[in-house]
C-alpha cells in the first residue's frame, strides 16, 4: 500500500494548519482592536465633518422646513406667469404662521440668496398677512411689487428645492435660473473663480520662494558637521515655538510704510521718504509673510533627504572629471527630488488652506479663497455656499494630488 502522509499536530492533536490559521485571526483581530478606536476617532472628527460640510454645498432645507405647503404647491406652477390664487393663499397663511413663530426672517434671508431685496418683501408682507383675507392673490399683490414679478416667483421656486447645484453654481461665477439652467454672472460680481486663482498662484509662488530659499539652507545643514548643525537646526525650529499671530504681527512692523525695510531702502538712497514702498496690505506681504511661515516645511524634508546622500558621489563625480556644477546637476540633485517633492506637496497644500496670514497682512489684493470661506461661514452665515466653495477646493486639491502622482510619483516622496 502507498505511504499516506499524516497532517501534522500540535500537542493536543489539532492540525498544525489549523492551529497556525487561528492564532493568526487571533493576531489580526487584536490589531484590529488597537487600530480601531484611531479609526473611529478619523472617521468622527474628519471624514464626518467633511462629508456633512460637502453636504451642505447641495441640500438647503431652510425654505421647505418652514413653508412646506408653499413649496409644495409651487411644484405644480410653469414657472412663465404669475402663480393662481391658491399659491398665494398657501403663502398668505404660512406668511402669517411664520410672523407669530418668528421664523419669517429664515425663510426671507434664503430668498434672498437667490434674489436681491427679498428679505424686505418678505418680512413687510408677513407682517400684512396677519390680517389678509380672499382674495389673497390681490392682496399680496397690493403689499409689495414684487410679488408681481415672474423672476421673483422663480427665484422662490428654486429656493424652495431642498436639493440645488445653485450654490457650486455661484461658486463658480454662475446663477441658476428657472427653465433656463446656469448663467454666468455679470462681470462685476464675478469674484470666486479669481480668488481661486489667485490662491493658486500665490500658493506655487510661495513654494517655489520656499524652494529657493530653502534648499541652501537644508544643504548647509546637511554638510556642516553635525555640532553645528544641530545648533542651525534649533534656529529654523525656532519659529515653531513662536506664535503664528506675532510672526504675522511682526512682518507689519517690518514691511509698513515707516517700518524697517523702508526705512533702510531710504536710508541706503534706493527711494525717496516720500515715495516709499507699498509692501504690505498687498500680495507681495501676503507671499513674504506666507515665506516665512512655511519655509521650516520645505526645510526639514529636504534636510532629511539630503543627509542620507553620501559625499563620496559628488566626490566620484569630480574624480572622473565632471565640473562643480554639473556634479551637482546630474549626481546630487535628482537625488534630492523626494525632498523636494514631499516638502513642495507639503507647503502648497498649506499654503492653499491658509487664513490669518492673508486676512492680516494681504489687504484687498492678497485675500485668499479661505477668507471668503470664512467670511459666508461667520459674518454672512451663508454656510451652503461656503461648503460649495470648500468642496471645490478640495476637489481642486485632490486634483492637483493625482497629477502630481501621475507625472511625479507618489512613491518618491519622502521625508527621510
Amino acid at each position: 500500500m502507498p505511504n499516506v502522509v499524516e497532517p501534522i499536530t500540535a500537542a493536543d492533536g489539532t492540525p498544525l494548519k489549523k492551529k497556525l490559521a487561528r492564532a493568526l485571526f487571533r493576531s489580526k483581530l487584536r490589531a484590529a482592536g488597537l487600530v480601531l478606536p484611531l479609526f473611529a476617532f478619523i472617521i468622527a472628527t474628519f471624514v464626518v465633518p467633511i462629508f456633512a460640510l460637502m453636504l451642505q454645498g447641495v441640500h438647503n432645507d431652510t425654505f421647505y422646513t418652514y413653508m412646506p405647503r408653499t413649496a409644495e404647491v409651487l411644484n405644480d406652477w410653469d414657472g412663465e406667469s404669475l402663480p393662481g390664487e391658491l399659491v398665494f393663499a398657501t403663502l398668505a397663511a404660512e406668511l402669517a404662521k411664520g410672523k407669530k413663530e418668528r421664523t419669517v426672517g429664515k425663510v426671507a434671508t434664503r430668498v434672498n440668496r437667490q434674489y436681491s431685496g427679498a428679505r424686505s418683501t418678505f418680512t413687510k408682507t408677513a407682517r400684512k398677512a396677519v390680517k389678509m383675507e380672499a382674495p389673497f392673490k390681490e392682496a399680496i399683490l397690493k403689499a409689495d411689487k414684487k410679488w408681481k414679478r415672474v423672476e421673483f416667483w422663480q427665484a422662490i421656486k428654486l429656493t424652495s428645492e431642498t436639493w440645488t447645484p445653485a450654490f457650486y453654481g455661484a461658486a463658480l461665477d454662475y446663477e441658476l435660473k428657472l427653465n433656463e439652467g446656469f448663467e454666468r454672472k455679470v462681470e462685476k460680481e464675478r469674484i470666486h473663480v479669481k480668488l481661486f486663482w489667485r490662491t493658486l498662484v500665490i500658493s506655487a509662488v510661495v513654494m517655489g520662494c520656499c524652494l529657493l530659499l530653502g534648499y541652501p539652507v537644508a544643504y548647509l545643514l546637511a554638510t556642516l558637521p553635525l555640532k553645528t548643525s544641530n545648533l542651525l537646526m534649533i534656529l529654523v525650529l525656532l519659529p515653531f515655538w513662536t506664535s503664528l499671530l506675532v510672526r504675522t504681527t511682526a512682518w507689519i512692523a517690518i514691511l509698513q510704510s515707516q517700518g524697517v525695510v523702508n526705512d533702510i531702502l531710504v536710508w541706503v538712497g534706493v527711494t525717496s521718504d516720500d515715495s516709499r514702498f507699498s509692501l504690505i496690505y498687498n500680495m507681495t506681504g501676503t507671499v513674504v509673510a506666507m515665506t516665512h511661515i512655511l519655509l521650516p516645511f520645505m526645510v526639514l524634508p529636504l534636510y532629511s533627504v539630503m543627509k542620507t546622500i553620501p559625499p563620496a558621489y559628488v566626490r566620484a563625480a569630480r574624480s572622473l572629471g565632471a565640473t562643480p556644477t554639473l556634479a551637482f546637476l546630474r549626481i546630487y540633485l535628482p537625488q534630492t527630488v523626494p525632498g523636494i517633492g514631499a516638502g513642495g506637496l507639503l507647503v502648497f497644500i498649506l499654503a492653499i488652506g491658509y487664513y490669518i496670514t492673508p486676512a492680516l497682512v494681504g489687504g484687498q489684493s492678497g485675500v485668499l479663497i479661505s477668507n471668503m470661506i470664512a467670511f459666508h461661514m461667520k459674518s454672512s452665515l451663508n454656510w451652503s455656499l461656503a461648503a460649495a466653495l470648500g468642496g471645490i477646493l478640495l476637489a481642486g486639491v485632490l486634483l492637483l494630488y493625482w497629477a502630481y502622482d501621475r507625472v511625479v510619483g507618489i512613491d518618491n516622496v519622502k521625508l527621510g
